[in-house]
């Protein structure tokens, strides 16, 4: 089924705010001409950024509001004052269907519990994950989640998440069988907590998913490309999310002051640019900016806070792609599917 996307955008969020998602969502319509928008956020400032973006002016509706959700702002203190800010009234868009999706760059925690108020979770699912793409040494991404929404998991939670992950990979990989794997301090069957191991022994039972349950996989082997989907607690995946982009800085940063060092290395810089470029636009975040909340009545993502211009664009896209597939339909019918063949 092919839905036309039209995306509330919390104009306000993010460290730079209208400018750069305002830039975003153009550059994104330049690329996607059929993309319709809902700005959210104070009218003044959004009319005075689509100055300089006519096709994106053609294109939008302006809600306004000067209310905006802080960086400080607890979820309790978001919550309470949703129906004024624009990462309120942009879930509530997606509520009301006057929108397929919403994307914000502001606080993650008072996105994710405004948007799970809002929009509830979905019939089988009993907490939302949030899920991203992450950059592998194979042909595809890897999806991983949870990244932080859910600090302690049991064993349902984690296999509702694998099928989440899952149908997330066939809808933003064009994978037919993703293959999953649960994220463990070793790859026998007898390792880690009773919850993981529990998770797995599922995992192994259900029949009729379209996915390959793989076992374990530890956390040296994480961007290797050996799986697509990584399952694993909120806890967990936040901490190896942040290791995976503080090693990403380190490396380029590490490579930068090595070039610079002398005048040989710096004509050795030259003449291996084209491999550090190529490393260099495989580690940029702002490639594979976005990550989405699964298991809710509706399309909600998050972009990086300091994500640029391009990465606004990929995350637009992103949400984009998982209204016109809707990704929501294909994790019902999953767990539909899997509950089925646990009856079975």
């Amino acid at each position: 089924m092919s839905l036309t996307p039209r995306i509330a955008i919390d104009a306000m969020g993010g460290d730079v705010g209208v400018r750069m998602m305002l830039a975003g969502a153009a550059m994104a319509r330049h690329k996607h001409d059929g993309l319709r928008f809902l700005l959210v956020g104070d009218e003044v400032q959004i009319k005075a950024a689509l100055e300089n973006h006519p096709n994106l002016r053609a294109a939008s509706d302006i809600i306004h509001t000067d209310g905006v959700v802080t960086g400080e702002d607890k979820p309790s203190q978001a919550i309470r004052k949703a129906k004024s800010t624009s990462m309120g009234l942009a879930i509530d868009a997606v509520k009301r269907g006057d929108a397929g999706g919403a994307v914000s760059a502001g606080n993650t925690g008072a996105l994710m519990a405004m948007a799970k108020l809002a929009l509830r979770t979905m019939p089988g699912i009993d907490r939302p994950a949030l899920a991203a793409l992450l950059p592998t040494l194979g042909d595809n991404d890897v999806v991983m989640l949870d990244l932080g929404a859910n600090t302690e998991c049991d064993a349902n939670n984690l296999v509702q998440f694998a099928v989440m992950g899952a149908a997330y990979a066939r809808t933003a990989m064009g994978l037919e069988r993703p293959r999953v794997a649960l994220l463990n301090i070793g790859t026998e069957e007898l390792k880690g907590t009773d919850e993981i191991r529990d998770a797995a022994a599922l995992l192994r039972e259900a029949h009729g998913l379209p996915m390959q349950f793989t076992g374990f996989i530890e956390g040296d082997k994480l961007s290797r490309g050996d799986v697509d989907v990584i399952v694993h607690d909120g806890f967990s995946g936040n901490i190896a999310l942040k290791t995976i982009e503080g090693t990403a800085r380190f490396v380029t940063d590490l490579l930068r002051r090595a070039f610079t060092s002398s005048t040989r290395s710096k004509i050795g810089f030259l003449i291996s640019r084209p491999a550090t470029e190529l490393l260099r636009h495989h580690l940029d975040p702002n490639n594979h900016n976005g990550a989405v909340f699964l298991g809710l009545n509706g399309v909600v993502l998050k972009s990086h806070g300091s994500a640029d211009a391009k990465g606004v664009a990929n995350c637009v896209h992103l949400c984009a792609e998982l209204i016109e597939k809707d990704i929501t339909r294909q994790v019902t019918d999953d767990l539909a599917n899997f509950r089925s063949g646990d009856a079975a």
